[in-house]
């Protein structure tokens, strides 16, 4: 399969020279090339995986670490509602 350069690169909406994309082409062949070898590789009975090895993770325990401290922080604050910031109405 042959790639047409100037078509992609178009596509892509970046401009390339002639040179550029003489340069270009046999790689990009090379990588199609590449991609329809891995496509011909026979995958039957080999189950999707999200990992190539078969391990757990470690996880953490589930604890709250951070308590609330809404009062602390607001403390400095010169309107609060609600437990909410008042601020002054700027857009009319």
């Amino acid at each position: 399969m042959e790639i047409d350069v100037k078509k992609v690169a178009m596509l892509a909406r970046i401009r390339l020279t002639d040179d550029e994309a003489g340069e270009l082409g046999p790689q990009m062949n090379n990588i199609i090339g590449y991609v329809e070898q891995l496509a011909s590789v026979n995958t039957d009975g080999v189950e999707p995986t999200a990992h190539p090895h078969d391990v757990a993770l470690p996880q953490r325990i589930d604890v709250v670490t951070n308590t609330n401290r809404r009062e602390s922080l607001q403390s400095c604050a010169p309107k609060i509602e609600s437990g909410l910031y008042v601020v002054p109405k700027v857009i009319e």
